[in-house]
């Protein structure tokens, strides 16, 4: 089995829809998909993640099924050091502050650090990834301790249309890694596709491994740069460049 996970388009998150080049984003990842077989296509309900689908599902004239627990990982909020004035989205971190948490290093305990643990991200954490088991079970693939029993072994592709922040919860669980490592230290950006394989290497017993992760060959191949969104600044004084969601300054000059 393959998953493919697609994180939207450049957004538009004030809209909850695409931008302009988010669109073209998602024109171009339609082409990409095109000529590939894919067995069953998946949507988070959010607008960003279903604009970049629609695209993809109209020229292959297929339709998706919306799953409520690929929505972006957000709806469990916690209190961050860095944002006093309320509560934020648990995956986003200044660098300085989540490496002082040992436990978050931890593909079991991460979820034990208190600042998780009194928030409800547990629970928010098991949802998401027990839902997950339960289609790959649908699709031939048990759950069984941190591998997968090939119930129904096959090579179908499974598209998936989500959000980064959910995307991590997924490869961490299927991974079996921390999701903290993936929110911190990787950056899937838009409209790209992590592909997910099995490996049966003894009969009976399945592994994900990944391929690719946030690929981007599509924009490119149409003659685009990927998009700057989800990244910050390379330098801090690249003032053209985002600084910080708390620090929500205009951009005071254009790239030399």
């Amino acid at each position: 089995m393959k998953l493919l996970i697609i994180r939207h388009g450049e957004p538009d998150y004030p809209n909850d829809s695409l931008t302009e080049r988010g669109w073209k984003e998602a024109a171009l990842l339609a082409e990409r998909l095109a000529g590939v077989e894919i067995a069953a296509f998946y949507v988070s309900p959010l607008g960003r993640a279903q604009a970049t689908a629609r695209p993809t599902l109209e020229k292959l004239g297929r339709t998706a099924e919306t799953k409520d627990w690929l929505r972006e990982f957000a709806r469990v909020q916690i209190d961050r050091p860095d944002y006093p004035e309320g509560k934020r989205v648990c995956w986003d971190w200044l660098p300085q502050d989540w490496v002082r948490h040992p436990l978050f290093f931890d593909s079991e305990r991460w979820i034990e650090d208190p600042v998780f643990a009194s928030a409800g991200v547990r629970e928010e954490y098991e949802y998401v990834t027990s839902s997950l088991d339960e289609l790959l079970e649908a699709h031939g693939y048990k759950r069984e301790g941190k591998n997968y029993t090939p119930v129904r072994p096959n090579g179908d592709t499974i598209a998936l249309f989500c959000h980064f922040g959910v995307e991590s919860v997924l490869l961490s669980h299927l991974l079996n890694i921390s999701p903290v490592l993936l929110w911190q230290s990787t950056c899937a950006l838009p409209s790209s596709v992590t592909t997910v394989v099995t490996e049966e290497r003894r009969e009976g017993i399945a592994a994900f491994r990944m391929l690719s992760f946030g690929d981007t060959c599509h924009l490119y191949a149409g003659g685009m740069e990927p998009s700057f969104a989800a990244r910050f600044r390379e330098q801090y004084t690249n003032t053209w460049e985002r600084l910080d969601d708390y620090y929500r300054e205009p951009l005071i000059k254009e790239k030399p």
